[in-house]
C-alpha cells in the first residue's frame, strides 16, 4: 500500500473512534469496545474497497454494507458522516431524542444504512439475501457484513453460512470482528465459537486470517477475495476491543459503558496522541 493512502486510512479510522467515543459520551449510553476494534476494516471497507456515493445511497448498483454486529453503530456512523452522507455533528448526537442516530442502524432514517441491525445474527441473513438478489438479477454488486465474534453463537449466523455456500456467493465478503470479547467476558468462556475459521472452511467459504488493523493486511484480503469464485469469503480479522484507547484495551466491561467525563477527556488524549506517531 502506498504510503500517502496508508496515512489517510490511519487518520480516517482515528477519526472514527473519536467521533464514535464522543457520540457514545454524549449520550452516556452505547458500545466503545467494539466500536473502537472495527474501525480499521470500516475505514479501508469506505474508503479504499466500497462502490459507493454519499449523493446517491439508494443508488442501485452500489455495493451493500450490513453491519450484523449492530451495536457498534457508533464507529458506522462516524464512518458514514465522514464519507459525506450526513453532518459530523449528528454523531455528537448519537441516541438523544428526536436526532436521526438510534442506538442500532436504522434503514429507514438514516442515509447509507443498508440494513436495520442489531438482533445479533440476522445482519448476515439480510446480506445473504443482498448477494443474492445480485446474482438473480445479473449485478455486479457486491455484498459486504461485519460479524462480533460473539455474535457467532448465534445459530442463525450457521444457517446463513450453508446458504451462501450452497448458491455459491462470491459476491458477498463477512468480515468476523474477533476481538475475544463480548458483553459477558471471554467468547471462550461464554460459549466459543472457536475455531471460527475452521468453522467457515466447513461450511464450503473461502477463508482468509489477518491481523485486523493491519492496513496492508486488510487490503490484500479485500483483494484476495475478489478473485474468490464460486464461494462466499469470510475474513476473520484478530482485533482489539477498545483499541486505541488504553484503559478500554481488552476489557470486556467496556463492551457497553459510556465512559464518565474524566476517562473521555484521557480516551481522546490516547486517540490524540496516536495521530503524532
Amino acid at each position: 500500500m502506498e504510503e500517502q493512502q496508508l496515512r489517510m486510512l490511519k487518520k480516517t479510522a482515528n477519526r472514527i473512534r473519536q467521533m464514535a467515543l464522543e457520540g457514545i459520551y454524549n449520550a452516556k449510553s452505547g458500545h466503545p469496545g467494539g466500536s473502537l476494534s472495527a474501525a480499521d476494516i470500516l475505514a479501508y471497507l469506505y474508503f479504499a474497497e466500497m462502490k459507493v456515493d454519499p449523493q446517491q445511497p439508494k443508488a442501485p448498483e452500489r455495493d451493500r454494507f450490513v453491519l450484523s454486529k449492530g451495536h457498534a453503530a457508533p464507529a458506522l456512523y462516524a464512518t458514514l458522516a465522514l464519507k459525506g452522507y450526513f453532518p459530523a455533528e449528528e454523531v455528537a448526537r448519537l441516541r438523544q431524542l428526536g436526532a436521526m442516530l438510534q442506538g442500532h442502524p436504522d434503514m429507514k432514517g438514516t442515509p447509507g444504512v443498508d440494513m436495520s441491525t442489531g438482533s445479533l445474527g440476522q445482519g448476515i441473513s439480510a446480506a445473504c439475501g443482498m448477494a443474492k438478489a445480485a446474482k438473480i438479477a445479473g449485478k455486479d454488486y457486491r455484498t459486504y457484513a461485519l460479524l462480533g465474534d460473539g455474535e457467532l453463537e448465534e445459530g442463525q449466523v450457521w444457517e446463513a453460512a450453508m446458504f451462501a455456500a450452497h448458491y455459491g456467493l462470491d459476491n458477498l465478503v463477512a468480515v468476523v470482528d474477533w476481538n475475544g470479547l463480548q458483553i459477558d467476558g471471554n467468547v471462550t468462556d461464554v460459549c466459543s465459537p472457536l475455531p471460527i475459521a475452521e468453522k467457515f472452511r466447513a461450511f464450503q467459504w473461502h477463508v482468509i486470517e489477518i491481523d485486523g488493523h493491519d492496513f496492508d493486511q486488510i487490503a490484500a484480503a479485500f483483494a484476495e477475495a475478489r478473485t474468490v469464485k464460486g464461494k462466499p469469503t469470510a475474513i476473520v480479522a484478530k482485533t482489539v476491543k477498545g483499541k486505541g484507547v488504553s484503559f478500554m484495551e481488552n476489557q470486556a466491561a467496556w463492551h457497553g459503558a459510556a465512559p464518565s467525563a474524566d476517562l473521555y477527556a484521557q480516551a481522546m488524549q490516547d486517540l490524540k496522541a496516536l495521530e503524532e506517531m
